[in-house]
């Protein structure tokens, strides 16, 4: 499920009993260094948003940062909320699964929410911070 889009990233759900999310730029770029430094700055600031809102909402053990692209060959970088509780803890979600417990975690779907609002003020801000300098160059030119 699609969480944000907007015109250089977007968001989806990875289906999990931990709050998942994988950040993709529209753009399939295979490496980071492949993409304008413009875009690697914005998908670091959409992962310290991601990041933050986890970490708010949730209250997680530990947020884990993953960027492998072996199976899916282009960048994208997976934020997971993990739980001492959860069924892999303290192993990786792709590791072995050590137990089997139901964690009793707030609304996925008011999450979204909130996550969604503040990515697209973020955005709403970048495209008029670029219409700004924009203007101001060729005003300069």
């Amino acid at each position: 499920m699609i969480v944000y889009k907007d015109s250089e990233i977007y968001i989806e759900t990875e289906e999990s009993q931990v709050p998942w999310l994988k950040i993709f730029t529209q753009e399939p770029f295979r490496e980071l260094g492949d993409m304008p430094k413009e875009l690697r700055r914005r998908l670091w600031e959409v992962y310290d948003i991601v990041e933050f809102y986890m970490n708010f909402y949730y209250k997680p053990t530990k947020i884990n940062m993953a960027s492998f692209g072996n199976m899916l060959p282009r960048v994208h970088i997976h934020v997971m909320a993990r739980f001492k509780e959860d069924n892999y803890f303290p192993n990786p979600m792709w590791g072995e699964k050590l137990r089997d417990t139901e964690l009793k975690l707030p609304s996925q779907e008011q999450f979204h929410k909130e996550l969604h609002k503040a990515l697209s003020n973020q955005f709403t801000s970048l495209q008029a911070d670029r219409r700004k300098s924009g203007g101001e160059r060729r005003k300069r030119n």
